[in-house]
């Protein structure tokens, strides 16, 4: 890094990429900060800069010391260890030493006592939550929402009727052949563990997932108007169930509250409605499937006189994108989901859903909220366009 450069970073301040510290001599104290830079987004810690931006420097001493506790910290004091990169740099004849952390493809990291800590501004914050944890744990691919076990769940909690009508489209048998103890098919089609439902089994085969998993519904509301923010709404229901369930219900709610047109149809037919099917089948399957299930909030499905918004909690997964999925790209969050979502659901697996949609019905629109961790489809309605 040119020491102009390096001048420019230190004039701005602190911020979430970039740590002053004037020294250290604690390989707790710097680890701490490594860490926290390796479970964000990566940055820089520069040290023999005060708090306030004033360049203190560093003496050779210093910084064969510092080199020589970097190395320690980041081996012996990360869980798990970490590479990072340093420099020198000499501004103003005085030297500044600079740290160069990445962001972490290992995450959580954490200390020796067992915390994890992220960046907050241009501070740090312990990571207490669980629900955070595991988001965490998902980015580095070691668990999916999906398969963790539900705490008080059984077999007694699996709607047979559900499950055996799956076995029969799935084998051409009745699940009465099978061989096995039931709980045991279920812990090998990975659907549960040590005699729990994981949460794929529960909210596929599920008599109440509700009881366990409140949250994990849809909230839908046809309003009045066309702000969310309104007192008057025209239908409103809380659809519950399985996910199956789930879709089938949101479809009959979207077909109930939307306009039909004869669109050549016969004067008796009852018409089409406005927007083909087609769009709400793939957006919600898409909704249900690929949701962000560490985060404990429902889908909600909007809809106002000029548009349908359909909120997904979670914003895409790591580095897709927008663009990605209009071109069929996909990265699986909830792989057991997917499985079974294919059999279970018009659900294709293979990336096109979107595409599809699309090409159905142009005037549809795309947000990944990464601010409020959200996914938001919109999609316009005739008289609006």
């Amino acid at each position: 890094m040119e020491a102009l450069k390096l001048l420019d970073i230190i004039q701005k301040g602190e911020d979430s990429k970039h740590q002053f510290k004037q020294n250290f001599t604690n390989s707790n104290s710097l680890a701490s900060e490594m860490i926290a830079f390796s479970n964000s987004d990566g940055g820089l810690i520069i040290i023999g800069v005060s708090d306030l931006g004033s360049i203190v420097g560093l003496s050779q001493d210093d910084i064969r010391r510092l080199n020589q506790l970097i190395s320690n910290s980041a081996t012996n004091n990360i869980r798990n260890p970490i590479n990072v990169e340093t420099e020198i740099i000499s501004v103003d004849d005085k030297n500044v030493l600079v740290i160069y952390v990445r962001k972490g493809i290992d995450k959580p990291y954490m200390d020796n006592e067992g915390i994890v800590w992220v960046k907050n501004g241009s501070d740090k914050r312990r990571v207490t939550s669980r629900e955070e944890l595991r988001r965490m744990f998902q980015s580095s691919d070691f668990i999916s929402s999906d398969e963790i076990p539900i705490e008080g769940t059984s077999i007694n909690d699996i709607d047979n009727r559900i499950l055996a009508e799956f076995y029969v489209k799935e084998y051409n048998e009745d699940l009465s052949t099978l061989d096995i103890p039931k709980i045991n098919y279920l812990q090998n089609s990975n659907l549960a563990k040590d005699g729990k439902l994981n949460l794929a089994g529960l909210l596929l085969f599920g008599k109440d997932p509700q009881i366990f998993k409140p949250e994990f519904i849809i909230k839908a509301i046809t309003f009045v108007g066309n702000e969310d923010t309104g007192s008057e709404y025209r239908d409103s229901e809380d659809i519950k169930g399985f996910l199956m369930n789930q879709y089938e219900s949101s479809i009959s709610f979207v077909k109930r509250n939307l306009r039909r047109t004869q669109n050549g149809q016969n004067f008796n037919s009852v018409g089409e409605i406005e927007i083909p099917e087609l769009v709400f089948q793939e957006v919600l399957v898409n909704s249900l499937i690929h949701r962000n299930y560490f985060i404990a909030s429902s889908i909600r499905l909007f809809i106002f006189d000029n548009r349908i918004e359909i909120i997904s909690p979670g914003s895409l997964p790591n580095s897709l994108t927008i663009e990605n999925i209009k071109n069929g790209i996909s990265i699986v969050r909830n792989p057991i989901l997917v499985s079974f979502g294919t059999k279970l659901l018009p659900y294709k697996g293979i990336g096109t859903g979107i595409r599809r949609a699309i090409r159905s019905y142009p005037n549809i629109e795309f947000n990944n909220d990464t601010e409020n961790n959200q996914f938001k489809v919109v999609i316009m309605r005739p008289s609006s366009i």
